[in-house]
């Protein structure tokens, strides 16, 4: 069997329109801000609550972990990740910290500071979604909970990171 070529032509922009059409319907990933992401009440509470447990866990460890040597005053930041908008799967956590180091001139008694800050990853699990994250994390001590699919914790990031 022989195709002409006005055939061929007509099989070759059929084929490019499947294409295009399949290409079309596979949405590209776009990020948000996971607190923007959320939507009921429940979810927000449970970011809002995340965010302040990994702050006083932090405060109460920093002391005899993290905060000893030049930078004894680390600060946790924010923790923040990104969100597909349109799968809820986790693109990236990041938990920002800072901190200084501050000096007295005795001759002048001009005051010296040096800064640092540290952007910790979070060691998740790839196709982690935000409301896994939320679920592994909820309760009183999110700093030490195991997250989805791992066999880590927030913790175990900082101390690759901190």
């Amino acid at each position: 069997m022989r195709i002409s070529n006005n055939g061929r032509r007509s099989l070759a922009a059929a084929v490019c329109a499947a294409a295009l059409l399949w290409v079309s319907s596979v949405a590209a990933a776009e990020y948000v801000d996971a607190a923007s992401h959320l939507s009921s009440e429940a979810e927000i509470k449970a970011w809002y609550g995340l965010q302040h447990g990994l702050r006083e866990n932090f405060d109460e460890i920093c002391g005899d972990t993290f905060c000893e040597g030049d930078y004894s005053n680390i600060q946790s930041l924010r923790f923040r990740c990104s969100v597909d908008r349109f799968s809820g799967v986790l693109g990236q956590c990041l938990w920002l910290f800072a901190a200084s180091n501050e000096s007295v001139d005795p001759a002048t008694g001009k005051v010296a500071a040096r800064f640092q800050h540290w952007r910790c990853r979070s060691p998740l699990a790839p196709g982690t979604n935000v409301q896994a994250l939320l679920g592994a994390l909820a309760g009183e001590r999110p700093l030490y909970a195991v997250l989805p699919g791992t066999g880590r914790s927030l913790y175990d990031g900082l101390v690759d990171c901190l």
